[in-house]
């Protein structure tokens, strides 16, 4: 007799399944399993409910819950029955089970498939997106315990649950079956189902940051009394930038009568304010957090901006006080920006916020800045002052232990004020995840990055997140094939972005030059043609040519077809007397836009020599909103709360191109502002950048494809099945290498084939594997420290017969060592060609990366390797073939008969395919690939088996915890 569901076995807790979620408006929830000890939290949380919702859970009235309904809730065997629950402040706010049933809706145990599903949640929560991030994680608990599929009975009237079923993505059938709608569901995952997850990913993430950065009103917990300190500071900072809405002051040790500071209210704690606050700004010691923390969760607070500092940053005890906080914050629904943190700022004219330690708001701009130093954020926005530049939002994130790059991305991508995003990353604490999103967000405006700590091989301090071993030059290779524009300094990501925000893309490489000074045009010559640009001969309007000189070959140059973007010259005019003439900036930079307004829609670039004025004037763009007067000292500090975004006139809501106005008009400016760079190579270095980005734009827009050939010639099941054989039952952990016959097992199932090399262990042995193989034939070595070193007589190449053979064998042994050491093959010769390697790689954090290049010194001594993410398309394979610094060796190089790039392009399809599809095959290494002009022959291989590594971009919704 099959024993009832409170009679089966219970099993561990599976803490795993616990998961930190952002809800659609933003707010934050904690989804875990319910245990026994939840009776009193669910008997509360079902009080809470609304009677109608009842009824739609229990098709019947049903007020309260019977102490048999609660052990029942609440007693699970985390295998065929499970509960979960969303708490927010440790409560209960929405609940789901499922119950295994069999083909005739009974309960059962494995291997019955089948579960039937329900969901209650708070009506106070309805509308948030609870019970979709409930059904994300239930379906994964399910697709664990091995249920396939869900079914569900919904009362018709039950519309927004029949909605969150419906709108999952999932494989689903409906009927109508005695007054209840019948829903099954196949719980395997879809390009839908993933579709939709991730798109409701981007929308909570997005509301999450647009909440911190327009609040409707804000605390600063931790105003000094006496003036100076960081909380006064911030606190002054907020007023001066004219902030919209309410303001507060806190502090514990205000006296009881004190009425305000700075001429805004004080308070001794959150709770003491009586009215709704938005955002909390914490500058107190780091062992008086906690408790503001908790004042602010206890009190509505929606995030809190931490400033302090003494968390990861000072050692171990001070990262499980950072992980405390992130904790702490998250059970109450806040999001966290630091700790360590310098600010944030929004210059929105319906927000006009400065919620940072930055003296100074920079002025309105198209920019939105990231930084994970307070340093380099300094010296950004300094950088970005001194310029005439402005910026939609600043966010100096500190340690990053909630918000990171990643959620800022998600909202600079629909952000209609943000038209380029510039970040500072010192760490990648998601790199799967920041290459999808950057992926995304660069296809409709640039994101420039600087990379820091690049060589340390280590996170910088603070910054708990998973170290990636991934070689920074191929962080470089896949942010590339993002779309991320990657600069080396914070100087370039100015001039970069400088370019980006005002200026429209370029339209190719070709490039018009034109200036006073014959020996600047030279320079901006040789160095277009250093970044592979396609310069014009320089235009020498010599030292006399005046500002009307200039706009008309301005004028002229943007009118030139053959033209696709414009690098101006100036030095100052000198007068009769020998001295500079003054205020000719202001009027050259006047000529210079009035000319780049009336022209063709195409970039231009300044390139001047102490011209003061210049800088400013070409800045100074009738586009840009001028800055706000600061409120003085003792005005109101109220306001409205800031609207979201809107849409800038697009009907479908997506944000519109960068550098194009929402109308949609093609590369049109939004501001106008046209760059000044003090020195050639830089003007020349941003232009080359956007000329590289707008031919990637252009290609994203079509992307490729995996050709269906391959899918007649690859046996995936039977490599899967041969793959199970290979690491058996209960595999090492740390995997295993294959031997030579099932590597090229594995391969062939691929369609790979790699030229069979026979054991020579004598030279009987090495003239009868000849004899099997065929003359001419290859003698070689696979000693580890001979494999692929034909430099140190390791391989004997086109021996045409036995005496041949027999020399070449004895020389071998003679000078390199015994066969025992030198484990000698023979294999047949394969056709003349470039010989040339092809790997694949995983890297826990960054995910499988395809690698190739040329054999030998190209790749191993001087790093001419191009990568690519798996799975790479044939546009893909196509880029990685010619993104190599030696790639002109593959096409007839030196009058050479060109290689059979198709063939090889197939080959790196398959590898691509492979590790894609079997994650198991964490390493593949295909050396030497011979390509011939026509066919390429594979002559080594290596393949390394091991369970897969665990994958953080799929699966449900949910935030890190490091």
């Amino acid at each position: 007799m099959e024993p009832t569901p409170e009679q089966r076995p219970h099993h561990a807790y599976p803490d795993h399944w616990e998961a930190d979620v952002v809800l659609r408006d933003g707010g934050t929830a904690c989804i875990r399993p319910i245990t026994t000890d939840d009776a009193e939290r669910l008997v509360s949380f079902y009080e809470q409910v609304s009677d109608e919702s009842k009824y739609y859970r229990f098709f019947a009235p049903y007020p309260r819950l019977s102490a048999r309904d609660v052990h029942r809730f609440t007693h699970h065997d985390y295998v065929d029955r499970v509960g979960l629950a969303v708490t927010i402040g440790g409560d209960f706010i929405a609940t789901v089970r499922f119950d295994r049933i069999d083909e005739q809706g009974r309960p059962a145990s494995a291997p019955a498939d089948e579960a039937e599903v329900a969901f209650l949640v708070q009506d106070a929560h309805q509308g948030r997106g609870v019970a979709s991030a409930l059904l994300e994680h239930i379906a994964a608990v399910a697709r664990e315990r091995g249920i396939r599929r869900f079914a569900a009975e919904v009362l018709p009237a039950n519309n927004k649950m029949i909605k969150v079923f419906r709108d999952a993505g999932f494989t689903q059938q409906r009927s109508f079956e005695d007054g209840a709608v019948h829903l099954t569901l196949d719980l395997e995952p879809t390009a839908e189902s993933l579709a939709v997850q991730r798109a409701r990913e981007q929308r909570a993430e997005a509301r999450s940051v647009q909440r911190l950065l327009a609040p409707g009103s804000v605390v600063v917990v931790g105003v000094g009394r006496a003036e100076g300190g960081v909380g006064r500071t911030v606190l002054r900072n907020l007023l001066g930038s004219g902030f919209t809405g309410r303001t507060y002051a806190v502090n514990t040790s205000f006296a009881a009568d004190a009425a305000t500071v700075d001429g805004v209210p004080a308070h001794r704690s959150v709770g003491e304010i009586g009215r709704p606050v938005d955002l909390a700004v914490v500058a107190v010691p780091a062992d008086r957090v906690p408790d503001a923390v908790a004042d602010c969760g206890e009190h509505g607070v929606q995030g809190v901006v931490v400033l302090s500092a003494g968390y990861g940053e000072r050692g171990a005890e001070g990262r499980e006080r950072q992980r405390e906080l992130v904790r702490q914050a998250r059970s109450y629904g806040m999001r966290i920006i630091g700790p360590n943190a310098f600010g944030i700022i929004n210059t929105s004219d319906a927000v006009r916020l400065n919620a940072s330690l930055a003296p100074e708001s920079p002025e309105a701009g198209r920019i939105g800045l990231f930084t994970q130093s307070g340093a380099i954020g300094i010296a950004l926005l300094s950088g970005l002052h001194r310029r005439g530049a402005g910026l939609s939002s600043f966010i100096s994130a500190g340690n990053r232990a909630d918000l990171s790059g990643n959620d800022f991305l998600q909202y600079w991508f629909e952000d209609q004020d943000t038209d380029v995003a510039l970040l500072y990353l010192e760490s990648l604490g998601n790199p799967r995840k920041f290459t999808r999103l950057a992926r995304r967000t660069a296809a409709v405006k640039p994101v420039v990055v600087v990379k820091g700590a690049r060589h340390s091989g280590t996170n910088p301090p603070g910054h708990a997140v998973p170290v990636s071993r991934i070689p920074d030059a191929t962080v470089s290779a896949l942010m590339s094939q993002a779309g991320v524009i990657r600069v080396d300094t914070v100087t370039e990501m100015i001039d970069v972005g400088l370019l980006l925000a005002g200026q429209p893309l370029p339209d190719g490489p070709r490039v018009a030059i034109l200036g006073n000074s014959e020996s600047l045009g030279l320079l901006t010559y040789d160095a277009c043609l250093a970044e592979g640009l396609r310069p014009r001969p320089p235009r020498d309007l010599t030292t006399a040519a005046g500002p009307q000189d200039y706009r008309d070959a301005l004028a002229e140059a943007l009118a030139d077809r053959t033209c696709d973007g414009v690098i101006v010259n100036a030095i100052p005019w000198v007068g009769e007397n020998g001295e500079a003439q003054t205020g000719e900036g202001e009027v050259l930079g006047a000529a210079l836009r009035e000319a780049a307004a009336d022209g063709p829609a195409k970039p231009v670039a300044v390139v001047h020599v102490e011209m003061g004025g210049l800088a400013q004037a070409l800045a100074a763009a009738a586009g840009t909103a001028a800055p706000s007067a600061p409120r003085p000292s003792g005005a109101p500090v109220t306001g409205p709360r800031a609207a979201a975004p809107d849409t800038g006139g697009r009907r479908d809501g997506a944000p519109a191109a960068p550098g194009t106005a929402a109308d949609g008009d093609r590369h049109t400016p939004r501001t106008g502002r046209i760059p000044a760079y003090p020195a050639a190579e830089r003007a020349v270095r941003a232009l080359a950048e956007a000329v590289k980005y707008a031919q990637w734009r252009r290609q994203a827009a079509s992307p490729g494809k995996v050709p269906e050939f391959l899918d007649d010639t690859i046996d995936a099941p039977g490599a899967a099945g041969l793959i199970d054989a290979l690491l058996g039952a209960g595999p090492d952990p740390r995997g295993r290498p294959l031997t030579h016959d099932e590597s090229h097992e594995l391969l062939a199932r691929y369609g790979i084939t790699v030229r069979p090399a026979l054991p020579a262990l004598d030279a009987e042995a090495a003239v009868a594997a000849a004899g099997e193989l065929g003359y001419p034939v290859a003698l070689k070595t696979t000693a580890p420290h001979l494999r692929h070193r034909a430099d140190l007589g390791g391989v004997r190449l086109d021996l045409v017969d036995e005496d041949a053979l027999r020399r070449a064998y004895d020389e071998l042994t003679d000078l390199l060592g015994t066969p025992a050491e030198l484990r000698p093959v023979v294999q047949a010769m394969a056709p003349r060609g470039v010989d040339t390697v092809v790997r694949a790689s995983i890297d826990a954090a960054a995910g499988a990366v395809l690698s190739f290049g040329l054999a030998g010194a190209p790749s191993e001594l001087l790093g001419d390797t191009a990568h690519r993410l798996v799975p790479v398309t044939d546009r893909d394979a196509a880029e990685l073939i010619r993104s190599i610094k030696a790639a002109p060796v593959l096409f007839g190089w030196r009058g050479s008969a060109p290689a059979d790039t198709a063939a090889l392009e197939e080959l790196l399809l398959r590898v691509s395919r492979l590790v894609d599809d079997h994650p198991e095959v964490v390493s593949v290494a295909l050396e030497p690939v011979v390509v011939a002009t026509q066919g390429l022959s594979v002559l080594g291989a290596s393949v390394r088996l091991a369970p897969p590594p665990a994958r953080s971009d799929i699966g449900p919704r949910r935030l890190p915890s490091y």
